[in-house]
């Protein structure tokens, strides 16, 4: 699966919680998000909580903005460079994020980058609709 097919399935499973949440005020949203809580609740949403996994380690993660607002891809490339195809990077260079290289491919690793799970960032951007915050960063909605 690509970054595109990826980010367009998981923006859905985002804005069908959001909408069963349509009741809550916007801090109980962004709470309902936190990763103990989404990992009891809405197991589907990844699949790292199958293993009560976090993908960024931080004492008070939140799931709002997986896919990172920061974050730009594209499937095809989104620059060539000393023969390499970089199908993601940071947008804001985050000091936290490094890269990844294998078959030619550099794909961004944003593991050790925290911003956008903090609740404070979160509260900054926030919207009802994840695909709406996302455009004004991404590229590809």
């Amino acid at each position: 699966m690509g970054y595109l097919d990826w980010f367009e399935a998981h923006g859905k499973k985002h804005k069908k919680i959001v909408d069963k949440l349509s009741h809550l005020s916007d801090d109980e949203i962004i709470e309902y998000f936190r990763f103990e809580n989404m990992v009891k609740n809405e197991p589907d949403f990844c699949p790292l909580y199958a293993e009560n996994r976090k993908c960024h380690e931080m004492e008070s993660l939140n799931c709002y903005l997986c896919a990172c607002p920061y974050f730009r891809f594209d499937d095809n490339g989104l620059e060539f460079r000393d023969g390499l195809t970089i199908k993601s990077k940071c947008s804001i260079n985050a000091k936290d994020s490094s890269t990844i290289e294998h078959d030619g491919v550099v794909h961004l690793n944003c593991s050790s980058c925290t911003l956008p799970h903090k609740e404070s960032f979160i509260k900054k951007h926030f919207s009802r609709d994840w695909f709406e915050v996302m455009s004004k960063v991404c590229y590809y909605i």
